[in-house]
């Protein structure tokens, strides 16, 4: 397969001051992610004295040690709702993919160290989210819970979202997709079908709390006066309701029953083994990227650059590479999986709609993976291009994205604006999985652009209706539009609404692909024994 040879200066002024400002990027979202941390170790003492574990350390003690940990959607909810410096931004959730005692699940942890585990609007989209992905990917999904239920004060925002999640497990169970739930603490009120729904439940003795009404709402609703530890203590539960399996003495244990559990579903032993084949790393370093691709979206990049240090041995068959330079497209391999790749030099023109187009149903054809580097500014516009059939073009190409067969992966690298996001395999069109660097811009156009649009629209409104110019009123009025789409499509936005399943430092771009085609790999060849509504407790 022909190699890439890349064309990097490492000394050169462009690439020097490339990196700084993505490392600057970088720092930027990691300082979020720390200021997260911060909250939760700040409470700290109120878990020793309850004799507790922070949730960050149960994830890490039901992990295999020294396994990935693929952590989704950091910074959701960043700068909404209570979230007003970056401190509880996450969802209140800790959710990511890694290994239990060799089996790869779903980790769906309460993040009770902030906000009481409260589910927000936002927590509740991405639990969505990763249910979604459990269920695309044939993954098992272990819950360690402790919540104080929905944030009351968001109830209109996230009380029928919330529904949905309840859906989604029964759902799950009745694909044949297990659901081991450990209750640490508290799990009240529509909370309690959480556990109630599962498989596999674990309670822990004298911490967890499973009702639908606690003792204040109980007394109110009815008058009945009754304890926690009557209404739906661990003991209560494993003894007269039967809603858990098994008892644990604290937190840890609570965990080892947990792995104990997943170790007894068999999970791997039905899985047809899979022959990993050998690979060579990249020729160029990764490292390399954060001083390739410029953090200023406007600056143009060769996406082959980036497919140079992601590939095994730097290897990249291009196709038809003389037939449009704007949209690359072409096959190599990720630590030994076959891929295809689609990247942007620039805008997509009608040409490299149809290349593009092609070249995804013959990946279909051939049962490879689709891998999307997104970085374009949206398909060409203008007099020629619009004669030359662009909406006509550009449809296949879409309809190609929409209907592929294969999993699609995207990584937004730079910009993702307009009807180009929908062609690269945006977040609307379902992909497998989609993350972000840290540079990148999401929005129906540039803040430029729109700005123009608008000016252009109220000059001709102010010169129909006979009233004279306003230079300095359409200047002021462009500059509101340019900052106000500049805050909207930065990374940070993006992430918060879930345009994406996370953030990620250019150099883990590698490994994040690698990780989640073997997902993809294994999901296809997985057996799954469904049955008609779930497994019920009797």
């Amino acid at each position: 397969m022909p190699l890439i040879e890349s064309t990097v200066d490492r000394n050169g002024e462009t690439f020097v001051r490339n990196r700084e400002e993505m490392l600057a990027c970088i720092q930027r979202f990691r300082d979020v992610e720390d200021k997260v941390r911060a909250s939760e170790e700040a409470r700290r003492g109120r878990y020793d004295e309850r004799g507790q574990i922070l949730p960050r350390e149960r994830v890490s003690l039901l992990l295999d040690r020294g396994s990935p940990f693929l952590e989704i959607s950091t910074l959701c909810g960043y700068g909404h709702h209570d979230d007003t410096d970056g401190s509880l931004a996450g969802g209140n959730t800790i959710i990511g993919i890694g290994y239990v005692t060799g089996v790869r699940c779903l980790i769906v942890a309460s993040n009770s160290a902030i906000k009481g585990g409260t589910m927000t609007p936002w927590g509740v989209q991405k639990t969505l989210r990763c249910q979604e992905i459990a269920m695309e990917n044939k993954l098992p999904v272990v819950s360690l819970i402790e919540s104080g239920g929905a944030n009351l004060l968001y109830q209109a925002e996230l009380f029928i979202p919330g529904g949905k999640t309840f859906a989604n497990q029964a759902r799950l169970s009745a694909m044949g997709i297990p659901q081991v739930t450990v209750v640490h603490g508290s799990s009240t009120a529509g909370g309690a079908y959480m556990p109630g729904l599962s498989d596999h439940v674990v309670m822990v003795r004298g911490n967890s709390k499973v009702f639908l009404a606690g003792p204040p709402l109980l007394k109110s609703a009815t008058g009945e006066v009754a304890t926690d530890e009557e209404l739906g203590g661990a003991d209560m539960h494993g003894t007269q309701a039967g809603t858990t399996e098994y008892l644990a003495e604290n937190d840890v244990d609570g965990i080892r029953l947990a792995r104990e559990i997943v170790a007894g579903l068999g999970w791997n032993e039905r899985q047809t083994p899979t022959r990993t084949s050998a690979f060579t790393p990249p020729r160029h370093d990764i490292d390399e990227l954060c001083g390739i691709v410029p953090a200023d979206y406007r600056k143009p990049f060769d996406c082959r650059e980036v497919i140079a240090r992601v590939v095994d041995g730097s290897e990249f068959m291009e196709f038809k590479a003389d037939l449009d330079q704007q949209t690359i497209c072409g096959r190599g391999r990720i630590e030994g999986h076959t891929v295809g790749f689609i990247g942007n030099n620039g805008p997509i023109t009608t040409k490299g709609a149809n290349k593009a187009g092609q070249f995804i149903q013959l990946c279909c054809q051939s049962n490879t993976p689709i891998v999307y580097l997104m970085n374009t500014t949206g398909y060409m516009v203008g007099t020629e291009s619009e004669q030359n059939g662009m909406v006509k073009h550009g449809s296949k190409m879409i309809q190609a994205v929409a209907n592929a067969s294969v999993p699609q992966i995207t990584i937004v690298m730079g910009g993702s604006f307009g009807a180009g996001n929908y062609g690269m395999c945006g977040r609307g069109f379902g992909p497998r999985f989609i993350f972000a660097w840290p540079n990148s811009r999401t929005s129906v156009m540039g803040g430029e652009q729109a700005a123009g649009v608008m000016a252009i629209i109220t000059e001709e409104k102010m010169v129909k209706a006979g009233q004279p110019v306003d230079q300095d009123k359409l200047t002021a009025m462009k500059q509101k539009i340019i900052d106000q789409f500049d805050a909207e499509s930065d990374a940070l936005a993006a992430t918060a609404r879930l345009f994406d399943d996370g953030l990620i430092d250019p150099r883990d771009t590698r490994r994040v692909l690698a990780f989640t085609l073997s997902i993809c790999r294994d999901a296809e060849i997985r057996d799954l024994h469904p049955n008609s509504f779930g497994v019920a407790r009797f």
